[in-house]
């Protein structure tokens, strides 16, 4: 996805900052281009966090948007996912994202302008099945990003959330998918199931990247750009049923919720 992004953005014209901890691979997939600029990151790294920010702009005197779309998926039920496994999920999707955020924004609010895009996932809107570190994860991001809107809003800088639904990217390849490797044996026959539906999702998934691409570019181009983008079809159906499901859970309480204040 994020080499999707960087070239609808050389498209439109726009200067790119292209990151990622191989600098090599990600100049093979991009190209050369005048308006590119590609740096060594691992944003689990503060520091390789500030001297990617600092490189930014030394080369192009700014930093307008941020998108915040690094991530990796390690796949399993709670109790086979090692507490390694659970940090190394975190470490990327929700403590990277913060240091790469705690490095661009004092620049963007010194001058009173900005706009972070963090990519979530339907995963941060509801969990499922063998996605507990993903989702933690994600819902972690959701909290972060919710609060840093309200936070950062008052300096002029926008900020959205996108929660794509399932698009063919690299996430489910070999290279990004980690399975959990502490096997408990009450779970032997649904983890077989699991990684064979995972697995043969690869390259399957509905959603083209390049479109997902192209649309945030639009977004990020609105004057008023949304606080939250649910990217697919697929998306919005799981948003629908949350909202429907939530509303269920209040309605199937409201009495006993409502009855527990200090009598007056």
């Amino acid at each position: 996805m994020g080499v999707d992004i960087a070239k609808a953005a050389l498209a439109a014209g726009h200067n790119v900052v292209a990151t990622g901890r191989n600098t090599e691979k990600v100049t093979k997939a991009l190209g050369k281009n005048e308006n590119l600029l590609v740096v060594k990151l691992d944003i689990t790294n503060p520091l390789e966090a500030e001297a990617a920010t600092m490189a930014a702009v030394a080369k192009f005197g700014k930093i307008d948007i941020l998108v915040n779309n690094a991530a990796n998926f390690y796949a399993g039920f709670f109790e086979e996912l090692t507490t390694e496994q659970i940090q190394m999920q975190l470490s990327t999707s929700l403590i990277g994202p913060m240091n790469v955020t705690r490095a661009v924004l004092p620049g963007m609010r010194k001058r009173r302008s900005g706009h972070i895009i963090s990519i979530s996932s339907t995963a941060g809107l509801t969990s499922f099945d063998f996605c507990s570190a993903y989702s933690a994860s994600k819902f972690g991001l959701e909290g972060w990003m919710q609060a840093l809107q309200s936070e950062v809003a008052p300096f002029g800088i926008h900020t959205t959330i996108v929660n794509p639904g399932f698009f063919r990217t690299e996430l489910l390849t070999k290279e990004s998918t980690n399975y959990a490797d502490h096997p408990v044996e009450d779970y032997n026959e649904r983890r077989t199931q699991q990684m064979e539906f995972w697995k043969g999702a690869n390259g399957q998934q509905s959603g083209d990247p390049v479109k997902l691409a192209e649309a945030l570019i639009a977004i990020a181009g609105k004057d008023q750009p949304p606080l939250r983008f649910l990217a697919g079809a697929d998306a919005i159906k799981t948003a629908e049923q949350v909202v429907i499901t939530l509303q269920q859970q209040i309605n199937a309480y409201r009495d006993l919720s409502s009855s527990l204040a200090y009598p007056a």
